[in-house]
């Protein structure tokens, strides 16, 4: 149950609207021209931070018990000018624009114009990203072959794990300095570096305690002038808190959500991670607070619940910082993904589910938000309960919690280097993606349009769209004799790609390791204080850049569509298919049907077209799976969207498969639009058939009708769905559960349906808040039945 607190505090996240802050831009902006030359940069990040956490305007809402938003106030935005220097222009896009909007008031033009751009211009990662690349990467990147994640935005996809609740930062300082101590300058060409990454770290430990305190004497002073006794006592306790964390280790259940929330502040504030900081398997890391005090008879259940709900506000308050142009495109949302992780194993490989388990599944259920996104990791030893309460939820339709086969999770660590302890204690953040919490830098650096690279395979390297020559010379498919020619030609494309996105990532990486540190989020990430090192260099234990690939439902139907007709049954030639698309169908019904009707496609376990899949997912895992990256690490792939499955369709033509120009892509490693006609357990066999422990993370999308799933048959037998899937090895599953019917009403009355929630990709997000394009996606997505 909601109290009137928390109703209130809700109604207020849901109806702040978001607009763009500067105060964030303005302190950096100071502090860069204060000090910048004066010292290391690892120490200039670290100031920049701390005089951010001492001069920022505080705020405490109206009734609220955890304290403390990234701006003034709920849906107040900062700006980060040393990732993305905004021009005017930008900003009067973002306020103006219909969807994912951030009003922008006169002043913040003015301090843009006269303050933050002359400055920032060439200063900004964006700008030495640009013209750090090749002409090649750069033509690429405009044509949507691929998509560059730190082109606005920082290295993210960091993920908390227990040390921040069993230590303050008064802890982590008297490491760091030990650290300094220890360093061999006889011995050590790179201690000088170590140093200054350390002295930046400990700055940053600094400045989150400042912020702690001043937020003690906040609540204190408010306190003092507070009418209402049972409020002054709540505002004297967090003053109390405040004073404890972050500067020590929390003692409580309610010390340790303040301490988290004071973490995740300063990592979002100090940059722009992709995706925002989480606090990973949170029902682990609180159930010892959790059980100790309710034995104690200091906490109740009622009161935890209360907390929680407070926290999940906390999240939705901070709308993702703003994007324009292609990197809008690839993540259009106000989500900035924060996933927490509920169930899955312990370190001993026990089942982890807890009472704060069940605790986090109603405070989802009640709350109803878009942040932050939340998941249950579900393994062979999770009980059937668990599993239930989660899809009772699911099934009301509104996309959360989404579904992680921790066996596989695991599975998949383990094969990419981690140890077994690591593995267990990790799980999935942001959409799907896997990763060592606490311990691991694992940065998604862009999207890869597979379908794209087909095009321009299919036209010899030419593009058709920008008819530029992109692509190396393969040959005229029009002379091929066989499928397996095709093939070959297909994967010298996407090693050509994968060559140029890959250079540019190892620029990047650079560029990041030595402009842009993260002192902070360093400090609390395993082994950053150890080697000296920040974790844009390579300082956590382990290091993976991942590639994401998209549309791999729509390449398996463009090659099964050449291979089946052209090829195996002679149904039509290369350039009658070629010229059909070049045309986008119109006078040719009869190919059309063909492709469209008549050729097998990934979705509905017909081994002719999983095959196809299959050795497209091999060729693109070999291809990018063990380049080394930068840091130590090396590069791996995932399959997952966000919503640049649209984005990506609008820069192809028709394609093979019947899909017509410029249509958005099937999303995840879901089947194409209309694809799948099997049903749901055929879905899950074509999608197991892929090698998912290969990977990062698969996202794959189900749809489902209200009355499907109605009464305790229904919830069964999606129970056994997801039971199916994970015993196949597959990675992951989320379902929309809403008819058409009501997807089209809320198109043509968005007014009527502004509270409407739909299953996007990887997150969720309110349908009127989608642009016309995904939403047509959407409604188009298959409604499967048992």
């Amino acid at each position: 149950m909601k109290s009137e607190r928390v109703k209130k505090l809700r109604e207020q996240s849901v109806n702040a609207v978001p607009y763009i802050s500067m105060e964030r831009a303005e302190i950096v902006d100071s502090v860069y021209k204060k000090y910048e030359g004066s010292g290391s940069i690892p120490v200039l990040r670290g100031l920049a931070l701390k005089e951010l956490m001492a001069k920022k305007t505080l705020c405490i809402n109206d009734g609220e018990l955890i304290v403390g938003e990234r701006g003034e106030k709920p849906a107040a935005t900062p700006t980060y000018p040393e990732l993305c220097c905004h021009t005017v222009e930008d900003f009067q896009i973002m306020n103006d624009r219909e969807k994912i909007s951030f009003k922008t008031s006169e002043r913040a033009k003015k301090v843009q114009e006269e303050t933050i751009i002359p400055y920032w211009k060439n200063r900004s990662m964006r700008n030495h990203i640009v013209n750090s690349m090749s002409e090649e990467w750069n033509e690429c990147y405009k044509a949507g072959i691929f998509t560059e994640f730190m082109e606005q935005r920082g290295p993210g996809h960091t993920v908390a794990d227990g040390k921040i609740y069993k230590k303050g930062f008064i802890q982590f300082k008297k490491e760091i300095e030990q650290a300094i101590r220890e360093l061999d300058f006889h011995n050590d060409d790179e201690a000088l570096d170590k140093k200054n990454q350390l002295e930046g770290m400990s700055i940053a430990c600094d400045a989150i305690m400042i912020l702690g305190k001043r937020y003690s004497e906040l609540a204190k002073s408010m306190a003092e002038k507070e009418d209402d006794p049972k409020r002054k006592d709540e505002l004297l306790n967090i003053s109390d808190i405040c004073k404890q964390v972050p500067a020590n280790a929390p003692r409580t259940f309610e010390e340790a959500l303040q301490m988290y929330w004071f973490v995740h502040l300063c990592v979002i504030s100090e940059l722009n991670p992709w995706d925002a900081f989480n606090p990973g398997r949170l029902d682990q890391h609180l159930y010892p607070f959790y059980k100790k005090e309710l034995e104690e008879g200091s906490l109740s259940r009622e009161k935890a619940e209360e907390l929680l709900q407070c926290l999940w506000i906390k999240f939705n308050n901070q709308p993702a910082p703003p994007k324009v142009g292609i990197t809008l495109k690839e993540s259009g949302t106000y989500t900035d993904f924060a996933n927490i992780n509920s169930g899955g194993l312990k370190e001993d490989g026990s089942d982890g589910v807890n009472e704060v388990s069940y605790l986090i599944l109603d405070v989802i259920d009640e709350m109803k938000l878009l942040q932050p996104s939340s998941n249950v990791q579900i393994s062979k030893k999770t009980p059937q309960k668990f599993l239930k309460r989660a899809l009772k939820i699911i099934r009301k339709g509104w996309g959360q919690p989404s579904i992680f086969n921790t066996d596989v999770v695991i599975q998949e660590m383990l094969r990419a280097g981690k140890t077994i302890e690591d593995a267990r204690c990790g799980g999935n953040s942001g959409c799907i993606e896997t990763g060592a919490f606490g311990k691991e830098a694992y940065i998604l650096t862009g999207y890869m349009n597979l379908p794209k690279i087909l095009e321009i395979t299919l036209n010899n390297g030419i593009d058709p769209i920008t008819s530029k020559k992109l692509g190396i010379e393969t040959g005229d498919p029009r002379k091929f004799e066989s499928n397996e020619e095709l093939m070959e030609a297909f994967k010298k494309q996407l090693k050509h790609f994968i060559d140029i996105k890959v250079i540019g990532n190892r620029i990047i990486e650079r560029l990041y390791a030595t402009k842009m540190p993260v002192p902070f989020l360093s400090v609390i990430i395993d082994d950053c204080i150890k080697e000296g090192k920040d974790y844009n260099a390579g300082g956590a234990r382990y290091n993976t850049s991942y590639i994401q690939g998209v549309g791999i439902g729509n390449i398996t139907d463009m090659l099964s569509a050449i291979k089946y007709n052209v090829f195996d049954n002679k149904k039509f030639t290369m350039s009658e298919i070629l010229q059909a698309t070049k045309d986008n169908f119109k006078g040719h019904e009869g190919i059309y049907n063909l492709v469209k009707n008549k050729t097998p496609k990934y979705g509905n376990d017909d081994d002719y077209a999983d095959e196809i899949m299959k050795e497209v997912f091999y060729a693109y895992y070999n291809e990018v799976t063990g380049r080394k990256n930068g840091k130590g690490g090396m590069h791996r792939i995932n399959m997952l969207p966000t919503t640049c499955h649209v984005y990506f369709g609008s820069v192809i033509g028709a394609t093979p498969d019947g899909r017509l120009a410029n249509k958005p892509l099937a999303d995840g490693i879901s089947p194409s639009k209309g694809a799948d006609r099997n049903g749901p357990t055929a879905v899950i066999k074509s999608a197991a058939k892929m090698d998912h422990v290969l990977t990062g993370g698969t996202l794959l999308n189900q749809k489902f009708t209200p009355d499907i799933l109605e009464g305790e048959e229904g919830l069964n037998n999606l129970a056994h769905i997801v039971r199916a899937y994970f015993k196949l090895d597959g990675h992951h599953i989320q379902f929309n559960v809403i008819s058409k019917e009501t997807l089209l009403k809320a198109q043509e009355n968005p007014d009527e349906y502004k509270e409407l929630i739909v299953r996007v990709a990887g997150y969720s997000d309110y349908f009127c808040n989608l642009s016309k394009a995904l939403q047509d996606e959407i409604i188009e997505r298959t409604e499967q039945a048992f």
